[in-house]
């Protein structure tokens, strides 16, 4: 067995998860065939095989910066529900 069922009950703890003790036993089992299963991938030889971050190419596709008119300060406050004339005013996030 790849997981105990201790193992399940602490990665529950630390999520903050309350299972039953069903829910342990079915999480137990199936956390077990998925651990099994990815163990298999060791037994492959991967020496030669180039690292891949992408299964395609992936091509950005960049434009120009290009600088245009833009909205002045008060039209861009102008529908902000609160503003102090100069900026958005916005709760307090930390403290």
């Amino acid at each position: 067995m790849k997981i105990t069922r201790q193992e399940v009950l602490h990665v529950a703890g630390l999520a903050r998860l309350e299972l039953s003790e069903d829910e342990v036993d079915r999480m137990t089992g199936q956390l077990d065939a998925i651990l099994t299963y990815v163990a298999k991938l060791d037994e492959l030889e991967t020496t030669d095989v180039a690292v891949t971050t992408h299964t395609q190419e992936v091509v950005n596709a960049f434009r120009e910066d290009v600088v245009r008119p833009s909205l002045t300060r008060q039209e861009a406050l102008a529908n902000a529900p609160e503003q102090n004339g100069e900026a958005f005013v916005v709760p307090r996030v930390i403290g």
